[in-house]
């Protein structure tokens, strides 16, 4: 069973764990069955518990140990640069003069 050493996208909210900030690279593991939907109920099952499994490290290099002295086989996916990154503005910067682009409604 693969897994997968990644970490995710930092999403600011109120309620953002303070554990997320200590340890935030992730350790999954990739699934080996695919997911089976329940005849009565309609929700989807699996008989794969790893793939439930998701362990957190503080580093990249962590993560790489704990699965090497493991002997999983792991591959690293870098976090992507954050390419879209948006003006911050308030509400009341909707309705300046100076406002590019049309009003629709």
């Amino acid at each position: 069973m693969t897994a997968c050493i990644y970490r995710p996208e930092n999403i600011r909210t109120e309620s953002a764990s303070v554990e997320n900030e200590k340890k935030p690279w992730r350790l999954r593991f990739d699934a080996e069955s695919p997911r089976e939907i329940d005849p009565l109920m309609g929700w989807t099952s699996s008989s794969d518990m790893r793939a439930q499994v998701k362990l957190r490290f503080a580093t990249k290099e962590e993560a790489i140990a704990y699965a090497e002295r493991e002997g999983i086989p792991y591959r690293v996916e870098e976090p992507k640069p954050n390419s879209a990154w948006r003006r911050l503005q308030s509400y009341a910067d909707n309705f300046k003069p100076t406002r590019k682009g049309l009003w629709t409604h």
